[in-house]
């Protein structure tokens, strides 16, 4: 028993020992508890009184207590037991020692912090005592130069300030290292802020690169030659002068209408990536001088102010790595290029200043002078519009970080298949699971331009289908006649998998043509002519009766185009609707929308221009082709989808949709027509019943109860929310109101079976519909 008790006695006096050491310790754990909110960099004695020194902390104290209970225990076992062999178990004790040792370490780290913060802070007190000393005397001399002209006044001459010259100011303030002595120094006679110029430059010409870039070194020479020659607040030194001043910002008259885009074509050939876009153009110049000179005759275009328009597609950027400038010449999507190249068309055509970027580099040499503390050595162009995309306006804010608000409500997002507003509003998309790759831009939603008129929350930018042709080309088709033939819609040939027994269907009416980049895998029956452009695709569909879809891609230019050359387009249904919801393509996308077929827009025209068939249907297929048989249509083509109607339409978008400005009304309230839905109804839906559309600009006049009550809304009581997204809303029994707080969750397509909303609709022109009848 002697043995165990020795070895037991030994243990004791170690831990014993350990014990102190850690109480020991604890001075090494002192730190400084001082309140940063607290400092004055003017005074250190106040510092120094808010600074606590840290000795008993709970830590330490717990520390003290452990090892107290500990040892308790251990003295306890040695006088209760006569077995030795077991000592009490350390491992409870160890867990509570580490995690107390971390926290010690966790306040040690914030000691080195604070006095660090301490050191800063100091610095920033001498460098701030330095500044004050320098204002100081500069208050002394502006105060002597007030008494020199009190002396002037009084002998009665005038040659008293002509003597006193820029040395006055650094008299006292470091003028030996400023001295230059190929730079004499001058009266100020004419210019009072010369002097306090000269003094920030000496502190602050390091604040931007800019400064540098202009030749300012630091030297008094180098402030001087800025201050009077780039700048005028100096006189410029003798021998030297002014260089003249950057030209005036252009486009400061009228949008005058051009006749002629030759002037567009260089700017379009500096940059590569608009070569596809150019080409486009180029092939429907006449097209378009003759639209503009049709709309010119018929509504007067000539008190359009010339606008500063920035166009910057961020999906032909390098830095965007899409490719898909290469790819359209092989076959690629063309939606978004048909739509960029038509929309540089209408801007130029109405005779505004356009300005293109395809890079970020690009867009950094525009903004530049606009967010440089210097003066451009260009003119400065302040955009009055900024057209880009999802891609581009993420460029606009890395390049422009911050300043980039201030450009926010010119900026006009091209967005093909649309943006909702729950998803455009980023703590709305958080809350609810909404959050897409596209969405939470925070800007309203009717700033986003689509392709097709999907949603009225967005606006309806569109473009052109090129279907007018020259006169040599209109020559060249009139001898072609339509045959009992078939074009399928589909120039990848993976479109065309799994589509064969759908494709036999059509092959016993007609035969089957294809413009595919790769026929290896397509039926026997089927002639590939390739990938094919310009007049050889108009050719061949006055050549066809009918133009297949295979329901891939979805709302492309194509169905119109063949509508346009009086080819009747064969729209897949898709069952399911297909959404961001339930498809891979769509996922991702800022909006909840369904497409129930190939070419929803072109679904609406109908029959005997459309049908819409259920490709694994036979029997469906069969009826629509015999159908198609039996018919033959005209060349047909909205006119929204002309030359003539996009140039209509962007001109009026331009001139009066403005969202920087709340006193600006458009389109005009006489338009407004003020509808209530059905419990579960939307707004677009309940608008679309009367033959009218929703009109989200309207939302904020509605949002008022003293406004709907000329509506014949009667509002007992009434309420502000942000809580739902299909505000303002009706509830009937209580005779209440429900106001939306938030202008950015104004929708037009939402519903809810709880809510009767209140929808403000308005017409519009016909195969127009982004106006309104007193739109123009």
């Amino acid at each position: 028993m002697r043995k165990p008790k020795q070895t037991l006695m030994r243990f004791l006096f170690v831990l014993l020992g350990i014990c102190v050491l850690w109480c020991l310790s604890l001075p090494y754990f002192i730190l400084s508890k001082v309140n940063p909110e607290g400092m004055s960099v003017t005074s250190d004695h106040r510092l120094m009184k808010k600074s606590q020194v840290w000795v008993e902390t709970s830590e330490a104290q717990d520390v003290v207590k452990i090892f107290a209970r500990f040892v308790d225990e251990l003295l306890s076992v040695v006088e209760s037991s006569k077995n030795f062999s077991s000592p009490p178990r350390l491992k409870d004790y160890k867990e509570e020692l580490h995690v107390l040792q971390v926290k010690m370490e966790a306040e040690k780290a914030k000691g080195q912090q604070r006095e660090e913060l301490i050191s800063e802070l100091r610095s920033d007190k001498v460098q701030l005592r330095r500044q004050l000393t320098q204002m100081e005397e500069l208050l002394k001399l502006q105060m002597e130069k007030r008494q020199d002209q009190k002396r002037e006044v009084k002998q009665g001459t005038g040659t008293f300030l002509k003597e006193r010259s820029l040395e006055a100011i650094y008299r006292k303030s470091n003028q030996e290292e400023l001295e230059d002595k190929n730079c004499p120094l001058l009266p100020t006679d004419g210019f009072p802020e010369c002097k306090g110029k000269l003094k920030w430059m000496k502190d602050m010409w390091k604040s931007d690169p800019c400064y540098s870039s202009y030749g300012v070194n630091g030297s008094l020479c180098s402030f001087i030659i800025y201050l009077s020659e780039v700048e005028s607040w100096c006189p410029v030194l003798s021998g030297r002068e002014r260089p003249p001043a950057a030209g005036e910002t252009p486009g400061a008259g009228r949008a005058v209408l051009r006749h002629s885009l030759e002037g567009l074509y260089q700017t379009l050939g500096d940059k590569s990536q608009f070569t596809w876009i150019q080409q486009r153009i180029k092939s429907m110049e006449g097209i378009w001088v003759e639209a503009g000179r049709s709309l010119s005759a018929k509504h007067n275009l000539t008190e359009s102010k010339a606008q500063q328009i920035l166009v910057h597609p961020g999906l032909v950027t390098q830095e965007a790595n899409l490719k898909i400038v290469e790819n359209a010449f092989s076959g690629g999507p063309l939606g978004e290029l048909v739509q960029w190249s038509d929309l540089i068309a209408t801007v130029y055509t109405l005779g505004h200043d356009l300005h293109l970027s395809a890079s970020k580099q690009d867009l950094k040499t525009f903004f530049d002078p606009l967010i440089s503390n210097c003066p451009s050595r260009q003119p400065k162009v302040e955009p009055d519009l900024i057209y880009t995309d999802i891609i581009g306006f993420r460029q606009i804010q890395s390049v422009l970080k911050s300043f980039w608000t201030k450009y926010k409500c010119v900026i006009r997002v091209l967005d093909s298949f649309g943006t909702e507003p729950d998803f455009n509003h980023e703590l709305w998309a958080k809350n609810h699971n909404l959050r897409s790759p596209f969405g939470g831009l925070n800007l309203s939603p009717l700033q986003f331009y689509t392709m097709f008129p999907h949603t009225p929350d967005n606006t309806f930018l569109g473009f052109v289908v090129q279907h007018q042709l020259s006169s040599e080309e209109h020559e060249q088709l009139r001898s072609t006649t339509r045959q009992n033939q078939a074009l399928v819609y589909g120039k990848r040939a993976s479109f065309w998998r799994g589509k064969d027994a759908y494709l036999d269907v059509i092959h016993k009416y007609m035969d089957v043509h294809g413009t595919v980049d790769d026929g290896t895998f397509l039926p026997s029956y089927v002639k590939n002519h390739g990938i094919v452009k310009g007049t050889e695709v108009q050719t061949l569909l006055r050549q066809s009766k009918v133009f297949v879809g295979l329901s891939f891609p979805y709302e492309g230019p194509a169905p119109l185009e063949a509508l346009a050359n009086g080819c009747i387009f064969l729209n897949p249904r898709l069952n399911p609707p297909q959404s961001s919801l339930n498809s891979e393509f769509f996922k991702g996308k800022p909006n909840t929308r369904e497409v129930t077929s190939q070419h929803p827009y072109a679904e609406a025209i109908g029959e005997p221009y459309v049908w819409v068939v259920d490709m694994s249907n036979q029997t469906d297929v069969h009826r629509a082709l015999t159908a198609i048989l039996n018919h033959s249509i005209d060349p047909y083509l909205p006119y929204e989808f002309t030359c003539e109607g996009m140039l209509q339409r962007v001109n009026v978008l331009i001139e009066k949709q403005d969202f920087c400005s709340d006193a600006k009304s458009w389109p005009p309230l006489s338009a407004l027509q003020v509808l209530k839905a059905n419990a579960g109804v939307s707004c677009k839906q309940a608008c679309q019943g009367e033959g009218l559309i929703c009109e989200p600009m309207f939302f904020p006049h509605l949002n008022d109860a003293k406004n709907l009550a000329s509506y014949s809304v009667d509002c007992q009581t009434s309420e502000s929310s942000n809580a739902h997204i299909v505000l303002p809303a009706y509830d009937s029994s209580r005779k209440r109101c429900l106001l939306q707080s938030d202008p950015l969750l104004f929708s037009c397509v939402r519903s809810d079976p709880s809510f009767i909303r209140i929808c403000p609709c308005r017409d519009y022109i016909k195969d127009q519909i982004a106006l309104c009848k007193t739109c123009i």
